[in-house]
């Protein structure tokens, strides 16, 4: 059984997905509108295999907590800190996080490697040994497959290569309105109409290196 375990880094996949409606022309103020369509984003991830386990990191924004109650709901242990910390990067704490789950699994499940799905294009940190990257190789060396989902325009070049010829990599941009939808804009400001996501299309989500 292909058992999958996921890594979410949602501030990395959100704010460049607010890049991308803004390149996309989605309208006034689209990156202030655009939302993660989480179910469709956590079905493209799995590919409709075995969840073995799965945990998003983010920030604690009030007006995204149903959100995050949301996924909580479908699956998936949720761990949100607060931006303000004084001497920390706002990604500095989740990242960290997020490595350390998946190393910690590699070593629980090293009898029996699964599939690691890593949601980022953050690749800071190779050259020191550390970073999601170096985590990846150490995953990939013990029998894990890998997959990395991320935005074309944004994922570190070095860690997509590598990932592209160690496992897949799949382009988040390919999957754009499934992904994500957009709400209508608050009054006051210049109209512009909400989106809905469109129907999630799998067939061409890869699942196996050619």
């Amino acid at each position: 059984m292909d058992n999958v375990f996921i890594y979410w880094d949602n501030s990395n996949i959100f704010h460049e997905a607010q890049r991308l409606a803004e390149e996309r022309e989605e309208g006034s103020g689209a990156r202030y509108r655009v939302r993660i369509n989480f179910d469709n984003m956590l079905r493209l991830a799995h590919a409709d295999r075995h969840l073995q386990k799965a945990l998003a990191a983010g920030s604690v924004p009030p007006e995204m907590r149903q959100l995050w109650n949301r996924i909580e709901s479908m699956g998936v242990e949720v761990r949100l800190f607060d931006r303000g910390i004084p001497g920390r990067g706002e990604q500095e704490i989740p990242d960290r996080l997020l490595q350390l789950r998946m190393l910690e699994d590699a070593l629980d499940y090293n009898g029996t490697p699964g599939i690691v799905v890593l949601l980022t294009g953050d690749g800071a940190g190779y050259y020191e040994g550390a970073g999601f990257h170096s985590t990846l190789e150490r995953m990939h060396k013990r029998g894990w497959q890998v997959e990395i989902l991320s935005w074309a325009h944004s994922c570190n070049q070095g860690m997509r290569k590598w990932a592209e010829e160690n496992g897949l990599f799949i382009a988040l941009d390919n999957f754009y309105e499934a992904i994500t939808f957009m709400e209508p804009s608050r009054p006051g400001f210049e109209l512009a109409p909400s989106r809905e996501s469109t129907v999630l299309d799998l067939s061409q989500r890869p699942t196996k290196r050619a």
